[in-house]
């Protein structure tokens, strides 16, 4: 290491402190390719010393005040809002996404930290008089404790964001482990919340591999586990935490449908395809990386999806005229690279093959360009899998049937899309296709922040989608209480409360 790498520590009381594991990871920059940070991995002992912090912080948390929570908020959010650029130029640095797209994910972001600002709203209970003589039952909602939050490299300010605002609001406190490949931006947010008046403990940043992993699903003081990952470890989480007890809601991995019905403005569709496939370097849960052409439309739609995609500007995050950056690291290009090497040889035509791209000057960096596929069978690797960069693959069918049966038969259901002028095929897509987030003309559907993330079959493992309802729920506890109270006419003898006792 030289003296011009960074090192990153945990955050750990409300305070910075130093890794003692021993083991560091590398931190590069994706656009050349060099280490610039060394990140602490935590030990057993370091993990347990963070849900040693959250525990204690939880006695005082958990029983303050949804004023004191909500100040702390509002505090927080404006701090947030002024230091979008610079966690943006973080997120840059770490993930190489170009800055309009850091940009956008803290304000995704802050749509969550908006709903946790009214979460009074959220946390009223039921109540019902006179369920029986002088009996009433009321329903309340509490926080469940230590909760852990375990996220991906791709979004590395709004994943996070997804969790702990909510969580934190309803009264837990939370041990975040961001990823190892990026994990600046996590301690930003730390020293933001501190600064807005969050109490020591409350929030945990823990930077580690499977070695803290495996301890948060384990760990008896930890009462929730949230992840958004690949499907293979989600799968993972759920089971290794639902053994020791904890409630679980784990994301996993996507490959998302576009269908394309004849009626559709083309136009509109090309575009939507190239932004959804190809943005944040397709390193997004929610890209399509399929889509399904029905009918004639299929060589006209291939052709204004390549003449749009040969013009994409890739190059650093830190210039403002690129449109896409390079991937996370070496390795994972090489792995996306290796789809379209062996897509011909699997029956795909190759309508654009974006390995081997470099950037002048930044040879050293994790380029990949834009790739396009057609006609590709539903055997092909390239289809089957969840590959996390920018590879479209376009399939046909003669009609809406074939179309939604294709996209019904994937074992992922996270998101998908249609684009159609018909209502009434809109209609019906939206109520036949199994997958959790549908747009109709719009190829992105991520939920607003008052709505509920989360997908069905291999995308969610859990019964809870995230942030929404769904993420009030999760990190609260139903609780019912039946009451009887004696009426004042009948307190004992000698007693008088000054009411008739003749009613």
């Amino acid at each position: 290491m030289t003296n011009t790498v960074k090192t990153v520590d945990h955050w750990i009381g409300g305070k910075t402190v130093e890794g003692t594991s021993g083991n560091w990871g590398p931190v590069t920059d994706p656009a050349t390719g060099a280490v610039t940070t060394r990140v602490a991995l935590a030990s057993v002992e370091e993990v347990d010393a963070a849900v040693a912090a959250a525990k204690a912080a939880f006695a005082t948390w958990g029983t303050s005040s949804l004023a004191q929570r909500t100040t702390i908020l509002f505090k927080f959010r404006a701090l947030l809002d002024a230091n979008r650029d610079a966690i943006a130029e973080l997120i840059v640095a770490e993930h190489g996404k170009v800055h309009s797209d850091a940009l956008g994910e803290v304000a995704r972001g802050l749509e969550i930290v908006d709903l946790a600002c009214g979460i009074t709203t959220q946390l009223k209970g039921e109540l019902s008089t006179q369920v029986s003589n002088r009996v009433d039952v009321a329903s309340i909602r509490q926080p469940v404790g230590v909760v852990a939050g375990i996220t991906p490299f791709n979004f590395p300010a709004m994943v996070p964001m997804w969790m702990f605002p909510i969580a934190i609001a309803t009264g837990n406190t939370f041990v975040l482990k961001p990823s190892e490949k990026d994990p600046s931006p996590s301690l930003k947010i730390a020293e933001l919340l501190a600064e807005a008046g969050l109490p020591d403990g409350v929030f945990n940043v823990l930077h580690g591999d499977k070695v803290a992993v495996d301890r948060l699903l384990e760990h008896p003081d930890v009462s929730a586990i949230s992840f958004v990952g690949s499907t293979p470890i989600a799968r993972y989480i759920h089971t290794t935490a639902s053994a020791n007890g904890k409630r679980v809601q784990a994301l996993g991995g996507a490959k998302n449908h576009m269908l394309v019905l004849p009626d559709a403005d083309l136009d509109a569709a090309a575009d939507a395809a190239v932004s959804a496939a190809y943005g944040s370097a397709g390193e997004r849960c929610m890209a399509i990386s399929a889509v399904v052409a029905v009918g004639s439309i299929a060589d006209e739609l291939v052709d204004k999806i390549r003449e749009r995609a040969e013009k994409i500007k890739i190059g650093p995050g830190t210039d403002p005229a690129s449109e896409m950056g390079p991937l996370i690291t070496a390795a994972h290009r090489d792995k996306v690279a290796s789809y379209v090497h062996g897509a011909a040889d699997e029956g795909c035509e190759v309508v654009l093959d974006g390995t081997g791209y470099t950037v002048d000057g930044h040879e050293d960096g994790h380029w990949i360009g834009l790739s396009l596929l057609d006609r590709v069978p539903t055997t092909a690797k390239a289809y089957r899998d969840e590959i996390f960069g920018p590879v479209l693959c376009v399939l046909r069918a003669e009609t809406y049937e074939e179309g939604l049966a294709l996209i019904n038969a994937s074992p992922f259901g996270n998101g998908t899309a249609i684009f159609t002028r018909d209502g009434g095929a809109a209609r019906r897509f939206q109520l036949e296709v199994e997958a959790g987030m549908v747009g109709v003309n719009v190829p992105i559907p991520v939920p607003v922040g008052y709505h509920s993330f989360g997908g069905w079959k291999d995308s969610l493992f859990g019964d809870h989608h995230i942030y929404g309802n769904d993420g009030v729920h999760f990190y609260t506890r139903g609780k019912v209480v039946t009451t009887r109270w004696p009426d004042p006419s009948e307190a004992p003898a000698g007693v008088d409360l000054g009411f008739p006792r003749n009613h």
